[in-house]
């Protein structure tokens, strides 16, 4: 826990402020000085809250405008859905507001607060029948007392459409359908946060083009809608109500498209719980184009947590792949108005969405041992990854992870029995790393195992791949029974083993040969002979005994470094599910029912 409980109840604050300047309307320059109330609703969801906000605009300078003075103060001051039509069909040769101030109060079960939220020198520029052809704000401050300031900078875009943005939500009439641009040209310059306990310094912002069309549900319909189900309270809400929400999320997805946005970090500084000066530091962030149904990838630079003189952590980048949401968005608009429990059971797997992995790179961990007191755990990865492609029906049938380079030193004193076994080897720290990685091909019907391996550097590697058969469409359906079926008719058809000695035999024969005594050298051709009798003892009756038995005894002897073992099913219906539990009390029934071939080089 970085920041202590006070500390984030004043970023709330903040929060809060920003978010409630930003609900201003667009023509925010010509209100007069009002005072709002909360609307009944909200008292009577909320008694413990009460809430006032007071707007004050000294002076604006509209400058052959076709909405008047009286009109623009109105929209301002709360009238917005009354003199919608007449902003969205404002035209002026500019509209200049030196300076807004907004204050807010509010008092949460008898404590209260209040923010000062001041916007500085907002301009628009050659409005066109709502449309300016340039919207400039030169800064904004928060003030919420003790509770901490925050200062940011120049915002600006262009073609800004002011009726585009009423007509989005329902807000005045339009014959739009399809997509259109509501600005371009977004820029943010970034700003700086300050409360007692954290400092943050915020770099900025940009983005090409924002394109939208009028959602098929009023913003005042949404508002209602969400009131009714809040006033439900404990209730569960009528499917009818659940039906119209997952509509009006269904349609929010396909409503907005954007151009990749860049965004410069953020450093923050602060303290913790325990009075710790701790660093929070993202050097960069971006997001890629969100389109229709499409959440956007998110990619992440440089990030860095440090708490002075006890923790580190770092990655170099991470990386959220997009998600496809139009297998759900399909689901919700082929349901029924009303949807109840039992529609979602059925409809579960249709409403997962077609999520394309994530990855990470250049982790390094610095920290304390919270099973062991004054021990560190001090570890490097290299890359991580996880990737999800060609889903189907709620599943992935592609899918490849993998993690590299996982560094880490090996604690002398550990009771884990497998890391102490590494440690008696003589092992002080280990580089180690695996990769999966399946893929269903539906031609062929078959999940081809293009890898399964382990690796651990200067020890050795070891890749598994094969393929199994019989995997038809009806492995991914939606009815359990069905792809149940279908699981257990699943046959292996051939497998390969390839292992790379790297190191880990000479460990391993070093340690035995000073228990008893000896040296590797010697050790060495008496494991490989009882390694290669074993073998083909094992595949008594199997012609490939031999060839298989002198490849075990050239690879344990040190004469070869790699070893590879292939496996082929003499059927070509594979070996299915029976022939494995068959082979559960006698593995050699398996021997006669398949090609071995092994060589070692």
């Amino acid at each position: 826990m970085l920041f202590s409980t006070t500390t984030r109840r004043r970023l709330s604050i903040l929060a809060t402020a920003c978010l409630i300047s930003t609900a201003l309307p667009v023509g925010t320059a010509l209100a007069q000085k009002t005072k709002t109330k909360p609307a009944p609703v909200a008292e009577a969801a909320s008694p413990a809250v009460a809430t006032s906000i007071s707007v004050d605009i000294p002076t604006i300078e509209a400058v052959g405008s076709n909405v008047d003075d009286a009109t623009l103060r109105a929209i301002l001051s709360g009238a917005l859905v009354e003199n919608a039509g007449a902003l969205a069909g404002l035209t002026a040769s500019s509209i200049t507001i030196p300076e807004i101030t907004l204050d807010t109060t509010a008092t949460i079960d008898g404590e209260t607060s209040q923010t000062t939220v001041t916007f500085a020198d907002i301009e628009l520029t050659d409005i066109d029948n709502g449309v300016a052809a340039s919207i400039l704000l030169s800064g904004v401050s928060v003030d919420a007392g003790d509770d901490g300031v925050a200062e940011f900078g120049q915002l600006s875009a262009a073609n800004f459409d002011i009726g585009g943005v009423l007509a989005v939500y329902g807000l005045v009439d339009s014959a739009q359908t399809e997509l259109e641009t509501i600005y371009t040209d977004f820029s943010f310059a970034g700003g700086t946060l300050e409360a007692p306990d954290v400092t943050c310094t915020l770099g900025g912002m940009s983005a090409a083009e924002f394109k939208a069309r009028p959602l098929k549900h009023s913003l005042p319909e949404i508002m209602a809608l969400a009131e009714a189900i809040e006033a439900q309270e404990d209730r569960a809400p009528s499917p009818e109500a659940v039906g119209a929400m997952m509509r009006v999320y269904a349609d929010l997805f396909t409503a907005f498209e954007t151009s990749p946005v860049e965004f410069e970090g953020f450093d923050c500084a602060g303290t913790d719980d325990e009075g710790q000066s701790v660093s929070f530091t993202v050097a960069g962030m971006a997001t890629g184009g969100m389109r229709p149904g499409i959440y956007p990838s998110i990619s992440m630079e440089g990030l860095d947590i440090t708490v002075e003189n006890d923790s580190t952590v770092q990655l170099g980048s991470l990386t959220i792949e997009e998600i496809d949401f139009s297998g759900p968005i399909a689901a919700v608009n082929a349901a029924p108005q009303a949807l109840d429990d039992a529609w979602f059971a059925a409809n579960a797997r249709a409403l997962v969405p077609a999520f394309g992995g994530f990855s990470v790179s250049d982790i390094l961990i610095d920290v304390p041992n919270p099973d062991a007191e004054g021990e560190r755990i001090n570890a490097s990865i290299g890359a991580f990854e996880l990737a999800l492609a060609a889903w189907r029906n709620g599943i992935a049938t592609q899918v490849r992870t993998s993690l590299s380079n996982v560094v880490m030193d090996l604690p002398e004193d550990t009771a884990d029995e497998q890391l102490r076994q590494l440690i008696d080897l003589g092992v002080t720290s280990i580089d180690a790393g695996f990769a999966l990685d399946l893929a269903w091909s539906e031609a062929e019907d078959a999940i081809v195992i293009n890898e399964v391996s382990m690796t651990g550097a200067d020890l050795a590697t070891v890749v598994l791949t094969g393929t199994i058969i019989n995997a038809t469409e009806t492995l991914f359906s939606i009815d359990v029974d069905q792809a149940l079926a279908a699981a257990t008719a699943l046959a292996l058809r051939d497998l390969r083993l390839d292992v790379t000695d790297a190191g880990l035999t000479d460990i391993v024969l070093a340690s035995v040969a000073a228990e008893q005594g000896s040296d590797p050298a010697t050790l060495r051709p008496v494991f490989a002979g009882l390694a290669e009798g074993t073998v083909i003892g094992l595949l008594a009756g199997a012609a490939e005994a031999q060839k298989v038995g002198g490849a075990i005894n050239d690879f344990v002897s040190g004469s070869a470094r790699h070893l590879t073992i292939e496996m082929v099913a003499k059927d070509a219906a594979g070996l299915g599910l029976m022939d494995f539990m068959a082979a559960e009390d006698d593995p050699s029934l398996l021997i006669g029912k398949v090609n071995i071939d092994a060589t070692a080089k």
